[in-house]
């Protein structure tokens, strides 16, 4: 048997597609199928049926589920054990992050990285998903959201007043919303359900009830880019008006409840990888910076 193949099982199960497992694994669709169908063979059953909703484990995968995800973890942790103690400062080195902190404070950390170090390659994922570190989906993530695995290591690198804002090309047509009354009149802008926990209907502390949600995007990249058009107000972390001085804040004497936080999160097998090191070294220097 090919151990190389569970991992081929477990990409279809959590992607409930070839398509999406083939995403997941930097591969085709081909491959996938005929590396699945490697499997099944080899067990002499069938692991998964087609439906509606994609592809599901048959009952006789259900039972050998478990054991597929301990033989991953397992892999993992020998893959992550070696790596461990690797003292040069070459290879790869993966980082996830969202299109905004990229934009903002990843890239010129990786530039800085490429000119010290010029034998490490970073390879970066843009994502509101929360990559796996656990089964090294990404070596180190900066996310805006504080991990509770015991088995990471977890470094706050910012923390951001949150608050209203808009521009003046949107005051100048919809005004200031009065405090206490629930944004009537006002266009809204948002996030979309599932993309951060910190999201209610509150803005600013002030419920929302009254006014119109003309968007909900998927980044906050997105997010930034729509009221800087003035299209519309919406909560906003306080750093971005250094960077964008189009942007104004509404009510400056009040906040969201949750500020703004970001983290800087690896495993803690790969505390001591020199490379893995360096990278995140540079990511903490660029947000002290």
């Amino acid at each position: 048997m090919n151990w190389d193949d569970v991992r081929f099982f477990l990409a279809v199960h959590r992607a409930g597609t070839l398509r999406g497992a083939a995403e997941q694994l930097y591969v085709d669709q081909t491959t996938v199928g005929r590396r699945l169908n490697a499997l099944e063979k080899t067990l002499g059953s069938k692991l998964f049926l087609k439906s509606s909703n994609g592809w599901i484990l048959t009952a006789g995968a259900r039972k050998i589920l478990s054991l597929a995800e301990e033989i991953e973890r397992l892999s993992v942790s020998f893959e992550r054990r070696v790596a461990g103690d690797d003292d040069r400062l070459e290879g790869e080195v993966h980082v996830t992050t969202t299109d905004s902190l990229a934009v903002d404070f990843v890239l010129p950390a990786i530039e800085r990285v490429q000119h010290i170090y010029p034998d490490i390659r970073v390879s970066l994922t843009t994502t509101t998903r929360l990559l796996d570190l656990g089964r090294r989906e990404a070596d180190i993530a900066v996310r805006t959201i504080r991990p509770e695995q015991p088995d990471l290591i977890v470094r706050k690198l910012a923390s951001s007043d949150v608050g209203l804002f808009a521009t003046q090309k949107y005051i100048d047509k919809f005004g200031i919303p009065e405090s206490g009354g629930g944004f009537e009149g006002h266009r809204i802008a948002l996030y979309q359900p599932g993309i951060t926990r910190s999201q209610d209907d509150l803005l600013a502390g002030e419920t929302r009830h009254k006014g119109r949600v003309v968007a909900e995007l998927d980044s906050s990249m997105m997010l930034t880019t729509f009221i800087r058009a003035g299209l519309a107000l919406g909560e906003l972390p306080d750093y971005l008006t250094k960077k964008y001085r189009e942007l104004i804040r509404l009510w400056p004497e009040r906040s969201r409840k949750n500020p703004y936080e970001v983290w800087l999160v690896m495993h803690q097998d790969l505390a001591h990888t020199a490379r893995v090191r360096a990278v995140m070294t540079m990511l903490a220097d660029e947000f002290n910076a």
